[in-house]
């Protein structure tokens, strides 16, 4: 059995269904981000293995055993909030010894964890410093060594750095791994950030409307998506509606393009994903399709084009320059064209009516 184990668990709010026979399995010691959408069932997911929240139906388990009903405060389980929860009118010693204190350890034991709390945080010799004297990123820390002083199992973060600015925010995601790694527990962490997520996690869980839609490595959820939802989610795409003609050959926007995909049958609707940064431009007739660049933006490490090619728009990455009005063909390599099977109708009918 799996460290965390999720078996079939439901829970609404009212008439509201958030969760829907959600079935979830995590190793332990690793690092897992739940991701998706604001209302797509991931906070509900994080309070319900915290202990926070019951379930309507199912069960969850811990290392085997079944924690369904057991409080939270008798779960190996620690969690940091977004807005912290600091108690402001004590000191930082104080705020760590807290939940150390609560259990009656002595005071040799919890002066010992709080200095190696402060040092595995990057902290040393702030435990007489107030809350208030704190900035955004080092009161994140204090809510971090709070946390693990406890020695958890598992340690929650919901969306822990939404809060911070985006230097401190990208600061503080490598800080968050080295601390992973030094405590050698299993991280699951919340966030609607696809970045955040491709950065920092061992696995990703990408959910939608209550439903996991993939669980994969970040390079797996980034290459390799197994539905438009989670290609449009995870950084950008061009997605387009085709029809497989046969294995290895789709037919889009009115040609016919190479892929490596197979087992889709013949003649059947598809969409086809295609990454802004795998378009390769050329001189007109070079591609398999020729368009006028309508936008030319930098980002930095990158230019952002719009190619206009008839009806569709495409989104192209690239770090060459080009002019506004110019004309260019497009070309992908097979390997870089992913295919999907388009949902049944039915499915889509019901995600109408979610939305």
């Amino acid at each position: 059995m799996e460290f965390i184990q999720f078996d079939h668990v439901s829970k609404s709010y009212g008439k509201q269904l958030v969760l829907d026979e959600l079935e979830l399995s995590v190793k332990e010691n690793s690092f897992v981000t739940l991701l998706g959408p604001s209302g797509c069932g991931k906070t509900t997911t994080l309070r319900l293995l915290g202990g926070f929240e019951k379930p309507d139906s199912g069960k969850i388990y811990l290392n085997g055993n079944d924690i369904t009903a057991l409080p939270a405060n008798l779960r190996p389980i620690n969690t940091v909030f977004q807005k912290y929860a600091l108690f402001p009118h004590m000191t930082i010693e104080e705020n760590i010894a807290f939940g150390l204190k609560i259990q009656k350890k002595s005071k040799e034991y919890i002066d010992d964890k709080i200095k190696y709390a402060l040092k595995l945080v990057n902290l040393d010799g702030f435990e007489n410093r107030s809350i208030d004297s704190l900035s955004g990123g080092q009161q994140q820390r204090i809510a971090i060594a709070r946390a693990i002083v406890n020695e958890p199992k598992v340690l929650l973060l919901d969306e822990p750095l939404g809060a911070l600015d985006l230097k401190l925010r990208q600061s503080m995601q490598y800080e968050l791994m080295k601390i992973k790694q030094e405590l050698g527990i299993t991280f699951i962490y919340v966030t609607h950030d696809q970045e955040e997520a491709l950065t920092m996690s061992d696995t990703i869980v990408v959910m939608n409307q209550g439903y996991i839609q993939q669980i994969g490595t970040p390079e797996d959820i980034y290459n390799e998506p197994e539905n438009a939802f989670v290609a449009d989610f995870i950084g950008e795409s061009n997605i387009i509606e085709g029809i497989m003609i046969k294995d290895e050959l789709v037919s889009f926007l009115g040609v016919q393009v190479p892929c490596v995909d197979k087992g889709f049958g013949t003649m059947k609707p598809v969409d086809v994903v295609i990454r802004p940064e795998d378009v390769e431009l050329g001189k007109p007739g070079e591609g398999f399709m020729d368009g006028v660049i309508t936008d030319c933006l930098f980002k930095g490490v990158h230019y952002e084009l719009d190619v206009q090619c008839g009806q569709y728009e495409w989104l192209v990455h690239t770090t060459k320059y080009f002019e506004v009005g110019q004309h260019v063909s497009l070309n992908v390599i097979p390997f870089n064209i992913q295919i999907m099977n388009k949902p049944e109708s039915e499915d889509e009918e019901v995600l109408k009516e979610d939305d």
